[in-house]
C-alpha cells in the first residue's frame, strides 16, 4: 500500500503508517517549549507556549516534519530569575510551571533519545521561554551531538528575529504576540488588577505594553518563522537517514553526566553579574544560586 502523507503533522494526532510516512520524507522532529509564567494582570499564562508551538506547527507545513508533544515546563526561579522575580512579582506566589535547571535538562536528554530512537535525525528546538535558558539546552545538546550523530538546534523566538525586533517579557514585543496568536487570551482592561491588594501588582507586566498591537505581533511571527525555515531547510540533508543503534538509558545517564559536570556554566544557575542580591526576607532568596545534583 503507497504511504500517505496527508496534513496531520502533530506527533499526538498521526496513526502509525501516517507517522512513517512523514518521517520517511523527512526525519526532522520539532519540539515546543514553553512555559506558564506571568504576563501582567491582562494577558494569559501559556504565551510563551502559545508562540512556541505556532512556530512549529507553521514550519512543518512548509518544510515537513513532524511536531511533538509540546513541553509547557521550564526553567524559572533560579539563577538571575531569583531577582527579577522579587522585583516584578514580589513574595506573591507567582503561579508558574517552573521546574529547576537539573530536572528539566536531564529530561530534555531523554527527550532527545525518544526522538533519536523513533528515526529522527533532525532536531528543532523552538523556546518561547526566553533569557538564557536556551543557552543550557544548546550546552547540553552539544554534549548529546558528541555521542550521536543527529543534528540539534535550539533557538528561543527573540533570537531568531535578532536585528529585526527586540524582545521583552510582556511589553511591546510580546503582548504584540499573543494579540496575534490569541486575541482571546488578552483584556487590557484587567489592569484594573494591579491595584487589588495580594493580586500580584503589574505581575511583570512591561512599561511598554500599551504599545502593543495584532499587526506588530503578525509581523514580528511571520519574521521569526521566515528564519525558522530557512534555518531548518539548511539542516535538513537528503537521503536515506544512517541507522543509530538504538540509545539506552545508559546512553543517556552517560551523557548526563557530562552534562552535569559543567553545571557551573549554566546561565540559569547563577544572577546576572550586574544584578542586585536578591534580598535576604525574600522568598526567592534561597533560589539566587543554584547547585544541582547527582
Amino acid at each position: 500500500m503507497k504511504p500517505n502523507i496527508g496534513p496531520k503533522i502533530l506527533w499526538s494526532e498521526l496513526l502509525p503508517h501516517e507517522f512513517r510516512a512523514r518521517l520517511a520524507a523527512c526525519p526532522t522532529v520539532y519540539l515546543p517549549l514553553g512555559i506558564c509564567e506571568p504576563h501582567g494582570q491582562v494577558s494569559a499564562f501559556g504565551l510563551d507556549t502559545f508562540k512556541a508551538e505556532w512556530l512549529c506547527i507553521e514550519a512543518a507545513r512548509r518544510t515537513g516534519g513532524i511536531v511533538a508533544p509540546s513541553m509547557g515546563y521550564h526553567i524559572h526561579e533560579t539563577g538571575y530569575h531569583a531577582r527579577w522575580l522579587e522585583e516584578e512579582v514580589g513574595e506573591n506566589d507567582p503561579l508558574l510551571t517552573g521546574i529547576p535547571p537539573g530536572v528539566m535538562i536531564h529530561f530534555f536528554l531523554y527527550q532527545l533519545r525518544s526522538f533519536v530512537n523513533a528515526g529522527f535525525r533532525t532536531i528543532v528546538v523552538v523556546s518561547g521561554h526566553s533569557g538564557g535558558n536556551q543557552a543550557d539546552l544548546r550546552q547540553a545538546a552539544a554534549v548529546f551531538m558528541e555521542y550521536v550523530p543527529v543534528t540539534v538546534w535550539v533557538r528561543s523566538d527573540p533570537e531568531l528575529v535578532d536585528g529585526l525586533y527586540t524582545g521583552d517579557h510582556a511589553g511591546k514585543y510580546e503582548l504584540s504576540q499573543q494579540m496575534y496568536l490569541r486575541p482571546d487570551l488578552v483584556d487590557m482592561e484587567a489592569r484594573v488588577w494591579e491595584n487589588v491588594p495580594g493580586c500580584g501588582g503589574k505581575m511583570a507586566l512591561g512599561d511598554d505594553a500599551d504599545e502593543a498591537t495584532p499587526k506588530l505581533g503578525e509581523s514580528i511571527m511571520n519574521a521569526c518563522l521566515d528564519r525558522l525555515c530557512a534555518a531548518v531547510c539548511s539542516l535538513n540533508k537528503a537521503g536515506d537517514p544512517e541507522p543509530i543503534p538504538p540509545l539506552t538509558y545508559g546512553t543517556i545517564e552517560e551523557i548526563w553526566r557530562r552534562v552535569l559536570s559543567g553545571s557551573d556554566t549554566w546561565v540559569t544557575a547563577l544572577p546576572w553579574p550586574d544584578q542586585k542580591p536578591v534580598s535576604s526576607h525574600s522568598r526567592w532568596k534561597t533560589y539566587e544560586y543554584y547547585r544541582a545534583e547527582s
